[in-house]
């Protein structure tokens, strides 16, 4: 995915809470922040980059960072509800050095608070598809079969004998023998009697 940014919701109104440690183990309660008196009040965004999420805090005129939270799954220590209302979250500040600092961010209508946790939810469900589609991605190229020959690999086909059977017509080869005519007729062959002419005493002859 490309690391650049994508503004998912804006939020002209947040107030920020100082809140005190958490003391036992049923989560935080937005009724012990003292809401009537918030410590900051500005600007909310969510915003993109590439695959991660932060969540910004600042000046609602001049637009000026004045906190930020990076958000790498909700709801989890990085940013979750408050159990005695729906429009408060305890969040995890977190500056480039690595300080963090725990304070509570509420808003006056709940509506505002409806869709930060829609926004919320829309971007981890679409991450997550792209996470298995990459998988799926990356197990179907591992499967793929490897057909290429190897360094000295050769490959041997056998094709099988294949005969050809040809009828050839019987032509006489050049020069060769005149065929025999049928023999005369042999010496001892009877030739007919002639009979002699009319008047003529001679005996008829061979």
């Amino acid at each position: 995915m490309d690391d650049y940014e994508r503004i998912l919701l804006v939020k002209q109104e947040v107030f920020v809470y100082r809140i005190p440690p958490l003391n036992n183990t049923k989560g935080y309660r937005a009724s012990d922040w003292g809401l009537d008196a918030p410590n900051w009040t500005g600007r909310m965004r969510l915003v993109s980059i590439g695959d991660k999420l932060e969540l910004r805090l600042e000046d609602k005129n001049s637009g000026s960072l004045y906190a930020k939270a990076p958000i790498d799954k909700y709801p989890s220590a990085c940013l979750e509800p408050v159990t005695d209302s729906s429009r408060y979250f305890v969040v995890q500040l977190r500056n480039d050095n690595g300080q963090a600092a725990f304070v509570g961010i509420g808003f006056a209508d709940r509506s505002d608070s409806f869709d930060m946790n829609v926004s919320l939810q829309d971007f981890f469900k679409q991450a997550e598809k792209e996470a298995e589609l990459q998988q799926k991605e990356e197990q179907g190229a591992g499967r793929s079969l490897d057909l290429s020959f190897k360094q000295g690999q050769t490959i041997t086909i056998n094709l099988g004998k294949k005969t050809t059977s040809r009828i050839r017509e019987e032509q006489p080869e050049a020069g060769g023998a005149v065929p025999f005519l049928p023999p005369p007729p042999s010496s001892g062959t009877t030739v007919p009697i002639l009979p002699p002419p009319p008047g003529s005493t001679a005996r008829p002859r061979r």
